[in-house]
C-alpha cells in the first residue's frame, strides 16, 4: 500500500485572522504532518504563520491582488503545489473551519492509499453543537448526516482531492466566483470513473451559517446553475434540470428582492458564455441517479 503525501490548502480574504489562526493551529495538532501547508490571501496581504505558529511541513503564502472568489484562490494554491510536484492528495479548509479531532489527515490518507481510483473525499460540516444542516449532508432529502458512502458531490467547506484526479478532470471553475463550482467539479470527477467519498468521520467544525449571507448570492447561484448545466448535461436534460430548479426557487423564495436578483442572473447565464461544453456520458448520469442523486434535481 502506497502512502499518498498530503497537503493542506487554505484560501482567505485576510478578514477572519483569529480563525484562520485556530484553523491552522488545529492543522498542526494533526498526528498525521502535512507535507505541505499552502494559504491563499485571496485579496490581501498574508501575516508570517509558520514561525509564530510553529507549523509543520513546507509553508508558502501566496497574496493575490485581487479577491478570485473560492474557486479562483483554490487553484492558485493547486498550481503552487503542481509546480512543487511532490504532493499526491489536497485537503482544502475553509478559512473559519477548525479540525476538532487529531486523526483527519491520517485517516484521509488511509482513504485514498486503499482507492487508488478515489477522487474526492467529503467531509461532515457540523457546528459547535455539533449540528449538521441538512443542506450539507450530499444526498437528496432528508438523510443521516452520519451515514457515510459512495455520493455524487461533496462539500467545499472541508475536502479532499487527488492530484491525479485533477490532472485529468481540470482545476475548479474560477469563473463560477462562488456557488455550484462543486458539482461542476464532481461531475466531471464521476464522468471520468473517479469516486466521490463522504467520509462523516472527518469532521470539520464550522459556524452555522446560511448561503444567502452573501450579497452576490441570489444571481451568482442562479447563473451558476445555468453554466453548470450548459457545460456538463446532455442536451435533452438541460430544459429539464432548469425547470425543476426554477419551480424550486419560486417556492422558496421569499424575498422579491432575492428572486429579482436570481432572475438576472438567470438570464445572464443564458446570455453569457459558459465555458467549454464537455457534456457528461448518458452511461454517468445512470450511475449519478443510482448513487441517489440524478443530475436533473
Amino acid at each position: 500500500m502506497v502512502e499518498p503525501r498530503i497537503a493542506v490548502a487554505v484560501v482567505t480574504m485576510g478578514n477572519r485572522p483569529a480563525e484562520v489562526d485556530a484553523l491552522l493551529e488545529s492543522v498542526a495538532k494533526q498526528d498525521l504532518a502535512p507535507a505541505r501547508i499552502v494559504i491563499v490571501g485571496n485579496g490581501c496581504r498574508l501575516p508570517e504563520f509558520a514561525r509564530r505558529l510553529s507549523l509543520p511541513g513546507e509553508v508558502t503564502t501566496i497574496d493575490v491582488e485581487e479577491n478570485l472568489g473560492c474557486p479562483g484562490g483554490r487553484n492558485v494554491a493547486l498550481a503552487r503545489l503542481r509546480e512543487f510536484g511532490d504532493v499526491d492528495v489536497v485537503v482544502e479548509l475553509d478559512d473559519d473551519g477548525l479540525l476538532v479531532d487529531a486523526d483527519v489527515l491520517r485517516r484521509v490518507r488511509d482513504l485514498y492509499a486503499a482507492d487508488p481510483r478515489l477522487g474526492i473525499v467529503g467531509f461532515r460540516i457540523a457546528d459547535e453543537h455539533g449540528e449538521t444542516q441538512q443542506r450539507h449532508v450530499p444526498r437528496v432529502g432528508k438523510s443521516d448526516p452520519m451515514r457515510g458512502g459512495y455520493v455524487t458531490g461533496f462539500l467545499g467547506g472541508g475536502h479532499a482531492l487527488s492530484m491525479a484526479m485533477l490532472a485529468e478532470t481540470g482545476d475548479w471553475p474560477a469563473e463560477f466566483f462562488f456557488a455550484h463550482e462543486e458539482t461542476d467539479l464532481a461531475w466531471r470527477a464521476a464522468d471520468a470513473g473517479w469516486k466521490i467519498r463522504y467520509a462523516p468521520e472527518l469532521l470539520l467544525q464550522h459556524p452555522k451559517t446560511s448561503p444567502a449571507r452573501h450579497a452576490i448570492y441570489y444571481r451568482v447561484n442562479a447563473r451558476n446553475r445555468v453554466w453548470l448545466v450548459r457545460r456538463r448535461l446532455p442536451l435533452a436534460l438541460v430544459p429539464v434540470h432548469l425547470g425543476v430548479w426554477t419551480l424550486l426557487t419560486l417556492a422558496r423564495t421569499r424575498s422579491s428582492a432575492g428572486l429579482k436578483a436570481w432572475c438576472a442572473g438567470f438570464v445572464e447565464g443564458l446570455r453569457e458564455p459558459a465555458g467549454e461544453r464537455r457534456p457528461m456520458r448518458w452511461r454517468t448520469v445512470w450511475r449519478l441517479s443510482r448513487l441517489g442523486r440524478p443530475p436533473v434535481i
